[in-house]
Formats: structure tokens, C-alpha cells, sequence
């Protein structure tokens, strides 16, 4: 708990200074989305520790009582019968955490890290884990500190929480583990427990087991994916929209009447979008009678497809909303069920079992596969002289020079590895805890892999946004015809990033910079409207939260 002689290392934020004010039940993803990104200090809402009180006094109620409870004074799975003797309840919560530490692999970022830190919090806060109020503290303290726990990727199969790498978070709080400090450098728990103004914990009952049961691990990597799935869905349509551009496609498939009759939102949304992407344009009003009245499906359909990606998001999105202020862990307290202080229940279910996050996941991961599957064929298009009307793979002097041949090559390759990544997770279990435990979600490795198809498909966008620029320059004389200011500006930015190919030269550095291109933020309105964590971007703002 705090030490009463010392100060915290890093003072306690106080409203109006940079902070996000943690509402538990109420947290929106725009706030999660700030978390993720950094540079704000997080506060738990006062109203929360009555509930976290009320809960941690009946769990002491019972051991007071000498009432066999599991989680309390029991031991664990397939042990769940074993009673423990009051005197040996703070060595069993520590073994708990201890045995229980056995990740693997290379430990989560730094922003995943916030994410896990800030969940635990807010879940814990709900008042019904039977936690002290100075256990959130803690957790919130190493967050604003930078004192993030070092937590291995692998070892959890999303269900009795993510038992593993939460065990290496509580590793912390009880002096034990490792923590990498905001320069990088890997601490000792017990000192970063000390720079964060706390001394470890010796947990109390139920604590340790609160710490370790959720699924605040694999919903911060979905959540991650998310955020990342929102970065690329916006740099591809923006992307798509540059490509209709390059080989002056037709607008007429983007009519909003043709999507009302449809009804599919999604849809609907994506039409409205393009069309924004594109007002003002010189080049679409240019070829009234050209014919493209069949484009090929990659640039036709980009409502359909990129709809119906949309919408998985949007549902990805609700649920991981949803998760992130949910009490997952096992058993839950219920203070005064019956109406009177003492009236107490603990109950027994399933909250940790990640079943929502795993599907939730598998469904991110479709719509990120098909985002970078997609603007692959629209790069091959632009490539294909006889589809494109461009100079055969982007390039005037064809033969010496290769152009976008094999830039084409890494993206039809990365779109296809996002095929087996995309498999679904959910789909698979492998009993664990002696069969206890017979039937998992593998919700942390399904958001876990979320990153890597992601930043597949920012290269692949990133390539066919290259592409399509090169095609619009291909086809624009001094002083021709513009673009839509929107595209025309994003058009800027790109060339600020890569110049024209005029002949072969080095490219995987273009490559690179437009990864980091579609990986980014920062895009027109007409898109960020579309996107779950910026609906409420009033809520991530500090001032607004304090």
C-alpha cells in the first residue's frame, strides 16, 4: 500500500492537468484509443471506491465468518475443494501470482502495456473483485509513471482469464518480476513499485486471484488491432479513391441511390465517403461518356467490400467497449445482495472466458484481410496497361526499368499471408487444468496476431497509394487537370514522402515510408466520422474529462 512516510515519486494527477478521468462501466473507446497512444495520466472517478470498499469488506467478512468461498480460502481449478487455513491466505494468493508466471516470448508493447494496465483498473473498480482501492491505485501510479510491467506475449489460451501474463502484471505489485521504465530500462518489480510511490503488496485474500482472472490482456491486443484495423481501412479508401483517379474510373457506382436500395449501413457510409474523398475533383466530370461503366470489381465494389469491412469494425468495436469495462475475473462479489450491509454474496461463473474478444478478433481479422485484399487487385489493375490505360507497371521506359513489378510481388505476398493469419482463432480450444478447464478461446493469440496482419496490409495500401499517385502523375500534363482538393492534398503528402519513379532506384525505403503512411491517424473528416474510436473524440480530450 501507499507508505505514509514518503511521497510518491510521481505525483497523483489532479483534474485539468492532462488527465482521463476512468468512469468504470463508462469508459468509451475514444478514451481507450488516447491510452493506447500515450502522453496522458489516468485517474480513477471517486465514486468508484465506495463500491471497491463495500466488495473488499465482504470478502473480509467471510473469512471472518470462516466460510469456505473459492477464490477466498480455497485453492484453485481442479484444487477448488482444497481448503486453506486463514493463517496461510497471503501464501497462498503469493503462489498464486508466482506459479502462475510462466509466460513466454517477447514482451507486449508499451502501448498494449497501458491498455492491460488502465482495463485491470477499471475492471477491478467495478466493485466486484473484492480488491483494496490502493491495488487500483497502484496499477494507475505505474501507468502515469511509465513503469510498465514486462509481460510476455505468449503463454494464455483466453480463458480463467488471461492467467498467464496478467500473473507477470501482479509479479509487480508484489515486488517480484521486471518493469521497463519510459527510458527503456528493465527494473526490478520491487523498484518500480518504489518509484511509483508504493511498497509490494502482500495481497489479501481473493486479491491475487482477481489480478490474474479477465481478459484485460487479450482485449487490449484486439483493442490494439482495432485502432490499427481503423488506420488501414482509412488509408485504403483514400487509396482506392487516388486509383479510381488514376485510371479515371467511373463515379456512377458510388450514386448514393444504389446503396439506399441496398440498406446495408456500412455500405451506405463507404458510398458517402468516396464521394466527399472526391468532391471538387476536375478529373471525374472529364470522362462523362468514356465507357467505365464496368470497372473491375476492386474499384466497383469498394462500398460493398469496404462496408461490409466497415461493419465488422464497428461490431469489433461495441464489444471490446463493452469488455473493457467488464468485471471478468472469478468468483464475483456482490455486497449486500439482499439490501443489508453483511448481506453478502460471492458467486462462481465464467466472466473470464474471452469468448466475445475471440470472436470479436477472428472478425478483425477478416476485415483487415480484406482491406489489404483488395487494394492488391487495384495495384494489379493499375499495373495491367490493358485495364489501367497507364504506361505498362507504372513506369515510361518499360523493359530497362521494372517499375512497380515487384512491389506488386510483396503485396500480392503479404495479402496472402493475411489468408492464413486470418484463420479463425476461436475455432480452436485445447483443454487445460486437468480438464477443468476443457474448453478455451484462444482470444489472446487471435488479437495478438492482429498487429502483424495489420501492418501487412499498411504495405500493401501503402504500395497501391504509391502506384496510384505515380498513375495520376503518369497521365497529368503541366497545368492539366486536378483532383479534389482532398486528394489533391493527400496527393502533397505522399510526394512529401516519395518522389515520382522515373526510373528504377532503390524502393524498399518508399515502401517503408508508405507503411508508415497508412499506419498513421490523421485523415479528412469524411473518413474519421466512420470510425468507432473517433465518434467521441470529445472524450479522449483531457479538458473535456477532467
Amino acid at each position: 500500500m501507499l507508505t505514509p512516510d514518503a511521497a510518491p515519486a510521481h505525483p497523483v494527477p489532479v483534474p485539468g492537468d492532462g488527465v482521463l478521468m476512468l468512469d468504470p462501466g463508462r469508459v468509451v473507446l475514444a478514451q481507450l484509443r488516447r491510452i493506447h497512444t500515450g502522453g496522458v495520466s489516468l485517474q480513477l472517478h471517486a465514486d468508484a471506491r465506495q463500491a471497491l470498499r463495500a466488495a473488499q469488506s465482504a470478502v473480509q467478512r467471510i473469512v471472518d465468518g470462516g466460510e469456505v468461498v473459492y477464490g477466498i480460502n480455497t485453492g484453485f481449478g481442479k484444487l477448488a475443494s482444497t481448503r486453506i487455513p486463514r493463517e496461510r491466505l497471503a501464501e497462498l494468493q503469493r503462489n498464486l501470482v508466482l506459479s502462475h508466471s510462466v509466460g513466454t516470448g517477447q514482451p507486449l508493447p508499451a502501448a498494449v502495456v497501458r491498455l492491460v494496465l488502465a482495463t485491470k483498473a477499471v475492471s477491478l473498480a467495478r466493485g466486484h473483485s473484492g480488491v483494496r482501492p490502493e491495488i487500483v491505485d497502484a496499477l494507475l501510479a505505474l501507468a502515469n509513471a511509465g513503469l510498465l510491467p514486462r509481460i510476455p506475449a505468449k503463454g494464455s489460451v483466453g480463458a480463467s482469464g488471461d492467467l498467464a501474463p496478467l500473473a507477470h502484471l501482479a509479479c509487480v505489485l508484489i515486488g517480484e518480476g521486471e518493469a521497463s521504465t519510459p527510458e527503456g530500462t528493465v527494473i526490478p518489480g520491487a523498484e518500480a513499485m518504489r518509484r511509483a510511490g508504493f511498497a509490494p503488496f502482500v495481497l489479501g485474500p481473493k486479491e491475487g486471484l482477481a489480478l490474474l482472472n479477465g481478459t484485460q490482456v487479450s482485449t487490449a491486443l484486439a483493442l490494439a488491432g482495432l485502432f490499427q484495423a481503423e488506420n488501414v481501412f482509412a488509408a485504403g479508401l483514400v487509396a482506392g479513391a487516388l486509383s479510381l483517379e488514376a485510371i479515371q474510373g467511373s463515379i456512377k457506382p458510388f450514386d448514393a441511390r444504389i446503396h439506399a436500395a441496398r440498406g446495408q449501413p456500412g455500405q451506405i457510409d463507404v458510398a458517402a465517403a468516396v464521394r466527399a474523398l472526391l468532391n471538387g475533383s476536375e478529373i471525374v466530370p472529364s470522362h462523362p461518356d468514356c465507357g467505365r461503366v464496368q470497372d473491375p470489381y476492386s474499384i466497383r465494389c469498394v462500398p460493398q467490400v469496404m462496408g461490409a469491412c466497415l461493419d465488422n469494425i464497428r461490431h469489433a468495436a461495441r464489444v471490446l467497449q463493452t469488455e473493457a469495462n467488464a468485471a471478468s475475473d472469478n468468483p464475483l462479489v456482490f455486497s449486500g445482495a439482499g439490501g443489508d450491509e453483511g448481506d453478502d454474496e460471492v458467486i462462481s461463473g465464467g466472466n473470464f472466458h474471452a469468448e466475445p474478444v475471440a470472436f470479436a478478433a477472428d472478425i478483425l481479422a477478416l476485415a483487415i484481410a480484406e482491406i489489404g485484399a483488395i487494394s492488391e487487385r487495384r495495384l494489379a489493375l493499375l499495373l495491367d496497361s490493358g485495364l489501367s490505360g497507364l504506361p505498362p507497371f507504372l513506369v515510361r521506359d518499360g523493359g530497362v526499368n521494372s517499375g512497380f513489378m515487384i512491389a506488386q510481388v510483396t503485396a500480392a505476398a503479404l495479402a496472402s499471408e493475411n489468408k492464413s493469419l486470418a484463420h479463425p482463432a476461436s475455432v480452436d480450444s485445447l483443454p487445460t487444468s486437468a480438464n477443468q478447464e476443457d474448453h478455451v478461446s484462444m482470444a489472446t493469440f487471435g488479437a495478438r496476431r492482429l498487429a502483424e496482419m495489420a501492418d501487412n496490409t499498411a504495405v500493401v495500401v501503402g504500395i497501391e497509394a504509391m502506384g496510384a499517385a505515380q498513375g495520376i502523375e503518369l497521365k497529368r500534363s503541366p497545368g492539366g487537370l486536378r483532383s479534389s482538393p482532398l486528394l489533391e492534398a493527400t496527393f502533397a503528402d505522399l510526394r512529401s514522402r516519395v518522389a515520382f519513379l522515373d526510373q528504377d532506384r532503390f524502393l524498399a525505403p518508399d515502401v517503408e515510408a508508405m507503411r508508415l503512411w497508412a499506419g498513421r491517424t490523421t485523415w479528412p473528416d469524411a473518413l474519421l466520422r466512420l470510425l468507432p474510436s473517433h465518434a467521441d473524440a470529445s472524450a479522449a480530450t483531457p479538458a473535456a474529462t477532467a
